[in-house]
Order: C-alpha cells, then sequence, then structure tokens
C-alpha cells in the first residue's frame, strides 16, 4: 500500500485552471438527451433569472446564493445544475447571445458583418453588465458560436486564406466590443454624477477642459470642441467607425481579388 501511494504522490499534478481532457463540457451535458421530463430548476432557468437579476441591479448582484433566493431554492439545489461562476457566465452569455441572431442570409460580406455588429451594439447597451465581466469575449457557447460562423461564413470565396478571414472577424469584434464598452462606461460614468446629458457632461468637466484647452498645446482637439456637430450622437459615431473599418476589409477583398 505504501508503494502505490509514493507511486501515486510521482504523478504530475494537473495545473490550477486546466480541466481533465475526459471532462464533459458544460454544453455536451446540456445537449445529452434527457433521460426524464426536465426538472422545473434547470441551467436555462438559471441563467434567466441571473440575466435579469444583472440587468436590474448589475453584474455585482450575481451570486449563486442570490439566484437561488430568487428562485426559491437552496443554493445547493442551484449548484447541482450549474457547478460555478465560470459555468453560470458562459450560461448568461449564451442566453443573451441569442438576441443575435437575425433574418436569414444576407447579400453579402459587408451586409453581414455590418448587421452583427449593429446587433451586438444593440444587445450590449441592452445589458451593459456584458461589459463588466471577467472575459465575456472567451466565452465559448454555441450562441456566440454560431455568430462567428455566420460572419466566417460570409468571408468565404473572398480570396483570403483561413488565417486572414480569422483576422477579420476579432477586428471587426474588436471595434464593436471596444466602441460599445466605451459608450457603456460613459452612460454609468454620467449616471454616477447625475448628469443627464452631454451638456451636463460638458458642464461638469469645465473646469479640466478649460485648462487644458488655455494651454495651447491642443489646437486640432480645441478646434473639434469648437466645430463638432455630433458629440453627443452616439449611434453615428459608432457607425462612421464601423463604415471605417469595413471599408478596410473591402480594400483587402479588393487586393486579394486583382
Amino acid at each position: 500500500m505504501a508503494k502505490k501511494d509514493d507511486e501515486a504522490a510521482k504523478q504530475p499534478k494537473q495545473p490550477k485552471g486546466v480541466k481533465e481532457a475526459d471532462e464533459v463540457s458544460l454544453w455536451e451535458r446540456l445537449d445529452r438527451p434527457a433521460g426524464a421530463p426536465r426538472a422545473s430548476l434547470n441551467p436555462q432557468r438559471i441563467a434567466a433569472v441571473a440575466v435579469e437579476l444583472a440587468d436590474r441591479e448589475g453584474f455585482a448582484a450575481v451570486t449563486m446564493r442570490r439566484i437561488a433566493t430568487e428562485l426559491g431554492v437552496a443554493p445547493m439545489a442551484a449548484y447541482r445544475h450549474v457547478s460555478g461562476k465560470e459555468d453560470l457566465w458562459a450560461l448568461m452569455v449564451d442566453q443573451v447571445s441569442a438576441e443575435l441572431d437575425g433574418p436569414g442570409e444576407l447579400a453579402g460580406w459587408r451586409e453581414t458583418l455590418r448587421a452583427h455588429a449593429e446587433r451586438t451594439r444593440a444587445m450590449m447597451l441592452r445589458h451593459p453588465w456584458l461589459a463588466q465581466m471577467p472575459a465575456p469575449l472567451f466565452a465559448l457557447t454555441p450562441n456566440r458560436m454560431a455568430g462567428a460562423e455566420r460572419q466566417l461564413a460570409s468571408l468565404e470565396g473572398l480570396g483570403m486564406d483561413v488565417d486572414t478571414m480569422m483576422a477579420v472577424f476579432r477586428t471587426v469584434s474588436a471595434y464593436v466590443h471596444g466602441a460599445t464598452q466605451s459608450e457603456t462606461a460613459l452612460r454609468q460614468y454620467m449616471a454616477e454624477h447625475g448628469w443627464q446629458s452631454g451638456d451636463d457632461t460638458r458642464r461638469g468637466l469645465a473646469p479640466q477642459m478649460q485648462y487644458l484647452m488655455s494651454t495651447g498645446r491642443y489646437p486640432t482637439y480645441r478646434a473639434y470642441t469648437q466645430a463638432a456637430a455630433r458629440k453627443d450622437d452616439a449611434a453615428w459615431l459608432f457607425e462612421t467607425g464601423l463604415e471605417c473599418v469595413l471599408d478596410g476589409v473591402a480594400g483587402l477583398v479588393e487586393r486579394g481579388r486583382a
């Protein structure tokens, strides 16, 4: 027995955070046919309550104990369906990512990427807690994968290799998430200070801005502050930036066809 214990002790330990190769993923468990009618408490119901709670009170309010209270069950009952916070986050991301599913196939790659970008912005603004999640971009979920598949498929046949297709997809996604996270952060900042409009925000930040402009170091920015007509048009700013990114993709497509 001691020899066996010594041999077991010599076995390399699994690095923290790395799962065993034969461990069944959350999505495989959910895809398995149920042997009996589903119980009233299931991962989808837990995710729905978690999303409602995050929408109402913010991401920090989402705990398994609070979810169990909302569902009227003991915390351990919820843990029987969701093993921990990472599974819970993945379920939440998948639940809201279903909102990205739009009408059938669009005319071309540009229309497909634009439509997905616009839906993603709308989804993130409806669920601002997405910007507070540790790593929503890396959550592998069925609905997120379906969105990626639609976008990548729209790029097929354009003369790109698969690495370039993925680079295009990630570049557009990075713009969309970055721009919308900035928009969400500004909304939150305004709410924390009780500012209701862009004018309120500019008045609140006026002391800092006036000093910086008075130094004369930022003439181009000063010209923008005096002449800009769309400072508070977040939708226009997003769409214009998106078109810049898509124009860059269009140039890549044209070079590939040349």
